[in-house]
């Protein structure tokens, strides 16, 4: 697999070199280049996906692997100025090297380079770890933890750096909107918008080392523990610099099977608790303590133990990563699968959620702060409901991914029915040939109409019902579904959403709106597309700038000021009467 990313990031630079090389060359020959690389960095993106799509690997079995991955790999801070060569040189004197990558990131006010380095086996990272030192500080004392966090110290001159390293956040949206608006259809928008966003393989990689560095920790308590990550890391759904979310596993930890027939059988001796949420709370506040005072980087450490889902949040300083460690939280992890099994069934299904949930964030319809706002979560179940209405639907029920299951598939969590085919092999699509710029454009004119006052969103049975409470949104939790994931949203967030997303439909029909102008320099292109619907513009049409509620401007002004930069630099267009008729 690392060859094969190899070979392809050679197709995309030279490509990339082409174009840039043949300036005045035939238009429609760079258009047919630019869709070859494009098309090739996409399937770079998505190996993971594309196994699971074709039943050679299931969920679990991926997470395995990139588990076992992690636990040979290790962290390395470089020092300033080394080059790759001597940087390799040195550390492959303890084992085979099977795949690195640098990555820059700020550690207070100073810029750090590290190094992710992945070995051929365990016994080398255990050679690597003979070979360091505690280091010792004239008027501070070391915690002697052993860990994988490593730093490399160089006495040498310094020299020319010949470093690359990787990117680990995303573009701004500015930037994002003057890529968009270079693409030659609203379907290559999409598309664009979804690479650029999307976790890289180098990223996911990361945050699984950074799991497995956590495990560390917690493994002198329970031994045969693991720290997996779950939402956006492993649901095909991240965008970078989003949080890493963990979960403690502690399934595993368990005595072995004792021999029947003997009529004696030992037992370890255990302390009790009250319930499962007092334990759940004490190994968390443990655990917690341990990462504040013995794992290296992990700054910040909070005990948030009287939550729903109690949690750790920290910082961990050489990725950059916000974290947040659960316990006991199964369902989460089991909605992260599905959330991948749907991701992975049709290529659209990412493109229209990335894209919709970078929209969102643009307008202010989500945030990173905790309110009355929609979740990505529940935007992306949003996304979901809208493609199981489509004719044909895009994608099965959950009940349908249920009746598929096999009996190893079957998982019932705390008396709720979670089981989900996980042979994707045995789902048969229906067939739907929906362009992204017609799902795009039916996504808003489908939520700018829906029935949000007495209509519940069910993706369990993929249709409408009737709202079971006085909450603003309801959507069902898919595997608990006395839950309604987005209680927190209010009536205003709620009518904010709406009215975005009739601004938006009412945008994508405007004919000044779905061309690309005819600039003779990219560099000129005004925003078009789904660029345009990214606007500041839109917001304040829509009459929510600022999350406040605006009178509404009559149609023929917002026509106006909506389409003012676009034809000035199209030099205009005829507006119909009907597109206000349809506004209302």
């Amino acid at each position: 697999m690392a060859a094969c990313f190899s070979v392809c990031r050679l197709h995309m630079r030279g490509a990339d070199r082409l174009l840039k090389l043949c300036p005045n060359s035939d238009l429609q020959a760079q258009r047919r280049l630019a869709r070859t690389t494009f098309a090739t960095k996409a399937q770079t993106g998505n190996k993971t996906l594309q196994a699971a799509a074709a039943g050679t690997e299931s969920f679990s079995s991926i997470q395995d692997e990139r588990q076992e991955q992690a636990e040979r790999s290790v962290l390395i801070s470089c020092p300033p100025r080394i080059s790759e060569k001597k940087f390799l040189d040195y550390i492959s004197k303890h084992g085979d090297i099977r795949s690195h990558f640098f990555y820059q990131t700020y550690v207070s006010k100073d810029k750090g380079t590290y190094a992710v380095v992945e070995f051929s086996s365990r016994e080398s990272v255990a050679g690597l770890k003979a070979n360091c030192t505690i280091p010792r500080a004239q008027h501070e004392a070391s915690v002697p933890f052993k860990s994988r966090l490593l730093s490399l110290k160089w006495t040498g001159s310094n020299g020319p750096t010949t470093l690359k390293c990787h990117e680990q956040l995303p573009i701004s949206v500015n930037e994002l909107i003057q890529q968009l608006s270079k693409q030659e259809s609203i379907d290559q928008q999409l598309q664009c918008l979804t690479e650029a966003y999307q976790l890289t393989e180098e990223n996911i990689s990361l945050r699984f080392l950074v799991c497995s560095l956590l495990r560390d920790i917690a493994a002198a308590y329970f031994p045969e523990c693991v720290i997996r990550p779950f939402g956006s890391t492993v649901n095909s759904f991240g965008k970078l610099g989003c949080d890493l979310d963990l979960f403690l596993d502690l399934d595993g930890v368990s005595g072995h099977n004792q021999v029947k027939g003997s009529g004696l059988s030992l037992e370890y001796q255990v302390k009790r608790g009250a319930s499962e949420r007092n334990v759940t709370q004490s190994i968390l506040s443990v655990i917690g303590e341990c990462v504040d005072q013995f794992s290296p980087g992990c700054v910040g450490v909070q005990k948030i133990l009287n939550a729903r889902c109690p949690l750790v949040r920290f910082s961990h300083q050489p990725s950059g990563f916000q974290c947040d460690l659960t316990a006991n939280n199964r369902v989460a992890m089991k909605s992260s699968e599905l959330l991948f099994l749907y991701g992975s069934l049709d290529a659209r299904v990412r493109y229209l959620v990335f894209t919709v949930r970078c929209w969102a964030r643009v307008h202010g319809i989500t945030s990173g702060i905790p309110g009355a706002w929609i979740t990505n979560f529940s935007l992306t179940v949003l996304v979901l409901f809208f493609l199981q209405q489509r004719t044909p639907a895009v994608l099965p029920t959950l009940d349908q991914l249920r009746d598929l299951a096999g009996p190893s598939d079957k998982c019932v969590i705390e008396g709720n029915d979670c089981t989900i085919v996980s042979d994707l092999s045995k789902i048969k699509l229906q067939g739907n040939t929906d362009t992204l710029e017609k799902l795009l454009q039916e996504f808003f004119e489908f939520y700018g109409s829906f029935a949000f006052n007495r209509s519940s969103i069910n993706i369990r049975k993929g249709r409408e019902q009737n709202k079971p409470e006085a909450a603003a949104l309801h959507i069902q939790n898919p595997f608990e579904p006395n839950l309604n994931v987005s209680k927190n949203v209010n009536t205003t967030q709620l009518e904010r959403f709406v009215a975005l997303c009739r601004e938006s439909a009412w945008l994508l029909q405007q004919g000044d709106v779905l061309k690309r102008s005819a600039a003779q320099s990219v560099d000129q292109i005004a925003p078009w597309g789904l660029a345009a619907l990214l606007l500041p513009s839109v917001a304040e049409s829509a009459g929510v700038k600022g999350r406040k509620k605006r009178k509404r401007e009559p149609a023929s002004e917002r026509i106006k000021t909506l389409l003012q930069s676009l034809k000035s630099s199209r030099g205009g267009a005829g507006e119909k009467q009907s597109n206000d008729n349809h506004r209302h």
